[in-house]
């Protein structure tokens, strides 16, 4: 699947008002084409957040990770398609049925919205979990097989793709293929600060592990210079630096 540089860069707008996000975004101007609204922005101001970024053409990760019963979940799927996201999210977790209810609600609700299908993308396991924490919720195989278990999951219920660190990436695309989506989180370039992610990695070496898009946030809006911090991350993307 050929995505060119800078649509592999999706950058998380984590902030809580649609005037901050507009600034945001103001202020990165041309260099991002690509970015994630998570459940913090979505549940502060609705759906005008895509709205703004669909009319500033910009794409959009719609990140509310879906997870609840198969008719509620392909009923906010199908909610959510009409608003013209390039990637909604939805947790492996909520089984095959939920999945594949969740796949054939966004094909048919992109028929009759007259809008491109949603990619949709399957959270495995959060880049905020080590081992330790992992066999405290119930976690019985190690991460990274779960994880690629949850990928094969999802595959064979009808979704493009999976959300994973970029440590699991390797073992995706090797049972998954070329074509399934890997977007990883836990992006964090030479020198950042971790914050509260533990499976990380940087992004070109996140590319280099098979990552299709890589998420980030606080490296690139906590930074002294965000557009810079794109252009330096979009090197490393395109094996610059």
């Amino acid at each position: 699947m050929m995505i060119t540089a800078d649509k592999r860069l999706i950058v998380a707008l984590d902030v809580n008002s649609l005037d901050k996000m507009k600034q945001l975004v103001n202020d990165l101007g041309a260099s991002v084409n690509f970015y994630k609204v998570g459940m913090e922005l979505f549940y502060s101001a609705g759906e005008q957040t895509v709205e703004f970024l669909r009319s500033a053409d910009k794409e959009v990760f719609l990140d509310l990770k879906l997870h609840d019963i198969p008719n509620t979940v392909a009923c906010s799927v199908a909610a959510l398609t009409r608003l013209g996201a390039s990637i909604i999210s939805l947790h492996a977790a909520g089984g095959r049925s939920m999945l594949a209810a969740a796949a054939r609600a966004a094909a048919e609700a992109a028929t009759v919205n007259g809008v491109p299908r949603p990619k949709l993308v399957a959270i495995t396991a959060l880049t905020s979990l080590d081992e330790a924490e992992w066999q405290e919720i119930g976690g019985q195989l190690p991460i990274s097989e779960q994880v690629v278990k949850l990928a094969c999951l999802a595959q064979s219920a009808g979704i493009d793709g999976v959300v994973a660190s970029p440590q699991e990436a390797p073992l995706i695309r090797k049972m998954c293929g070329s074509e399934f989506l890997v977007v990883t989180p836990g992006i964090r370039p030479q020198a950042s600060a971790t914050n509260d992610q533990k499976r990380i990695a940087t992004p070109a070496d996140a590319i280099q592990a098979g990552a299709s898009q890589l998420v980030v946030g606080r490296p690139i809006t906590a930074a002294a210079s965000p557009v810079q911090a794109v252009e330096e991350i979009v090197k490393e993307i395109r094996g610059e630096s």
